[in-house]
């Protein structure tokens, strides 16, 4: 059995679902302050995020420690290269995840005000870095046998602010839908607004990733060897497309079923390519980093599968009764921290 093959693939899901997942967070968070026209209004987007942040976020934690167990010469690399960049995307997460629980602790409007900014920012930030960071992935990473030839500001190159860009409106996309399904009032009317003009930016930038990726990085390759494949990008057009279509009909639920869709079909799309490099050189194919020369040994990968096969859909399930038990709590005008229940504040 070729484990290295079934983890790529398992790894690839485990980003999808985070990017699924903690994507319309970041996206509502970045959009508190355009929807929201009161401290209600604010109330009300964070309270579609309070409940299931924390829990959107043990999927980058399962997708990060599942590089370290699977392909830990992958993850070495990454924090190697990769290093400032994957700081700075900490301090970001952990300053949007204490905005959450420090926003309400006063009620002075300054230091509301504050973390305001810093959630905002702090969903800002994870949504471009990660663009930026998976665009120099796919493009090729400046390294061969004698390490890393780069630097950080080599990273802002082109082709990785344009998937930044694109990873921001995927996300701002997702948020604005998350919030016209989970609000009311003025703000599931903006939100419906921000979502209508978002997505002609995201298509057109989708439409320019497409073909820059043509130019700028081997990823069509795979595709050129196996047709078939092509499936999962036009996959990802028709959900983009249906986003628009569902939401022009009112149909907000399932626009925000396609924008899932969507984000989970670009990511896929991206991975197929790579296949079966990890992370590939651009100056040195022989140092391309593959599922083969940098997983764990056989015996590791099949333990590693036993337990995903018992405790991922064990995690799956307790995130979907999350999200059933708060359904009704989500949206509500009162402010979610730590240690108090939505209902005991109503």
């Amino acid at each position: 059995m070729n484990y290295q093959a079934i983890w790529f693939v398992l790894w690839s899901v485990l980003w999808a679902v985070y990017f699924t997942a903690d994507g319309f967070d970041f996206g509502a968070g970045m959009l508190q302050r355009f929807v929201s026209r009161s401290e209600e209004d604010r109330r009300a987007v964070i309270n579609t995020m309070g409940p299931v942040w924390d829990g959107n976020e043990v999927w980058l934690l399962t997708a990060g420690g599942a590089t370290l167990a699977a392909f830990p010469i992958v993850y070495a690399s990454m924090f190697s290269f990769l290093y400032s960049a994957l700081l700075l995307l900490l301090f970001a997460l952990i300053f949007r995840g204490v905005s959450f629980e420090f926003r309400g602790q006063r009620e002075s409007r300054s230091w509301r005000n504050g973390w305001d900014w810093a959630l905002q920012l702090g969903s800002f930030l994870p949504a471009l870095l990660f663009g930026v960071a998976f665009g120099n992935i796919f493009e090729g990473l400046n390294f061969d046998a004698n390490g890393w030839h780069g630097s950080l500001l080599g990273l802002l190159n082109p082709y990785g602010l344009l998937t930044g860009v694109l990873f921001v409106l995927l996300f701002l996309e997702h948020g604005a839908l998350w919030l016209r399904i989970k609000t009311s009032g003025g703000v599931a009317e903006r939100s419906a607004a921000i979502a209508g003009g978002v997505w002609y930016a995201l298509l057109a930038v989708a439409v320019t990733f497409l073909v820059y990726t043509n130019f700028a990085t081997h990823l069509y390759d795979n595709y050129r060897n196996q047709p078939l494949w092509a499936v999962v990008p036009l996959v990802a057009v028709a959900a983009l497309l249906g986003v628009k279509l569902f939401a022009r009909a009112g149909k907000y639920f399932a626009a925000f079923i396609s924008s899932c869709l969507t984000i989970m079909t670009v990511v896929f799309t991206g991975v197929i390519g790579l296949y079966p490099n990890m992370i590939p050189s651009s100056i040195d194919t022989a140092s391309n980093l593959t599922i083969y020369n940098s997983s764990s040994s056989d015996y590791t990968l099949r333990i590693m599968t036993v337990v995903a096969v018992i405790f991922v859909p064990i995690v799956i399930a307790y995130q979907l009764w999350v999200y059933r038990i708060f359904r009704e709590e989500m949206g509500g005008d009162e402010d979610y921290g730590p240690g108090e229940t939505l209902n005991a504040k109503s």
